[in-house]
């Protein structure tokens, strides 16, 4: 038996073993130590290649443009037509399961940005195991900006399962971290710093333990009241991707049929070319993409043709990082203009956050 088939056996019992423990209050200590062993199990037999690191597995995808996109789905819900009619990739299109056996790539260009979409091969139930296209469609989904998670409107409900089959690979969709913070040490066994009083302390440390910690200091930065936030704090294999449910065949719904789509999920027919325009509109809002124009002369115009990419929450210093590491010793003023300066040609903190189309010049 090979090492990989006998984590598998491991990972399998203990599924069986939390399916077969009820949870209440004195299960909750058991329940969490075996989800930190299955967490440990899983970060086990994934390895380097289901995180997107190559090892063989994944698909081999050369990245390109401003931020990358990726279409996910069950087989046969029009990805391919909707990555044609969004780009201008050639993608095959059929009316059976699996037509697209590879990665089809294609260049958004909006807003100045160029966004890459990925056309995926259908996803199914298993694919966390490795069932179908599983783990190579995961490795590219974990390398990703978005997941735009698709469905049709006769197979709605599928948009749950989907998304937990990529829980259980541990993407995290349209989530952020939870805010601990753990600091590893040479000695001094598992402290536990958390003025929220979220879990167990005894808890915290035996599961720290189980998943590798031997000393550090574990910090709370909110109150978490889940055992499975931590497990993914302290996890090294989760992936936080932004998502958009996206329903197609719209124009095939009736009226019972639309009352079961979920407010968060956009409808579209690229057939009747519904909804197209939201949806780009979509896509650039949940990629949290901020375009820089940058000005040579304080008082010239700013060059709007070949805008600077940055995301929100990233600083003007961050813009001049980008620009080049040596310039920052070389300036100490920075002024900006568009919607959010409180006048035209501010001069600014290099803490403050960047804002879409946003002017800045550096100078001394």
């Amino acid at each position: 038996m090979t090492k990989e088939e006998i984590i598998k056996m491991q990972i399998s019992r203990i599924e069986k073993e939390i399916r077969d423990t009820p949870y209440h209050k004195g299960t909750e200590h058991l329940h969490g130590m075996l989800k930190a062993k299955l967490s440990k199990l899983k970060d086990q037999l994934d390895g380097p290649a289901n995180k997107g690191g190559g090892g063989g597995v994944g698909y081999a995808i050369k990245h390109s443009g401003d931020a990358c996109i990726v279409l996910v789905g069950l087989p046969n819900v029009g990805k391919s037509t909707l990555l044609n009619k969004l780009t201008n990739a050639e993608s095959k299109v059929g009316n059976y399961d699996f037509t697209t056996l590879g990665v089809v790539p294609g260049m958004l260009e909006y807003k100045g940005v160029k966004i890459q979409i990925l056309d995926l091969p259908g996803i199914v139930e298993g694919a966390a195991g490795n069932k179908g296209f599983g783990r190579k469609v995961i490795s590219v989904i974990r390398a990703s900006d978005m997941v735009v998670l698709m469905t049709d409107v006769q197979r709605i409900e599928w948009l749950k399962i989907v998304e937990e089959e990529l829980y259980r690979a541990g993407i995290r969709l349209g989530q952020r971290p939870p805010k601990i913070l753990l600091r590893r040490a040479d000695k001094g066994a598992i402290q536990v710093v958390d003025p929220y009083d979220s879990l167990e302390k005894t808890l915290v440390q035996e599961i720290a333990e189980e998943m590798g910690v031997e000393n550090g200091t574990i910090i709370f930065g909110e109150k978490v009241d889940k055992v499975e936030l931590l497990i993914d704090a302290l996890s090294k294999s989760r992936k936080y991707v932004a998502v958009l449910r996206l329903i197609t065949k719209a124009d095939l719904a009736g009226k019972k049929r639309l009352t079961q789509v979920p407010e968060s999920a956009l409808l579209v027919s690229v057939e009747k070319e519904m909804n197209i325009e939201e949806l780009k509109e979509r896509l650039w809002q949940g990629l949290g993409l901020v375009r820089v124009y940058l000005k040579r002369e304080r008082t010239e115009p700013a060059d709007k043709k070949e805008p600077l990419i940055m995301k929100k929450g990233q600083t003007i210093d961050d813009v001049l990082k980008r620009i080049s590491n040596q310039m920052r010793d070389d300036v100490n003023k920075a002024c900006i203009w568009g919607k959010d300066a409180r006048f035209p040609g501010q001069e600014v903190s290099f803490k403050l956050p960047v804002f879409d189309e946003m002017e800045v010049w550096f100078g001394r």
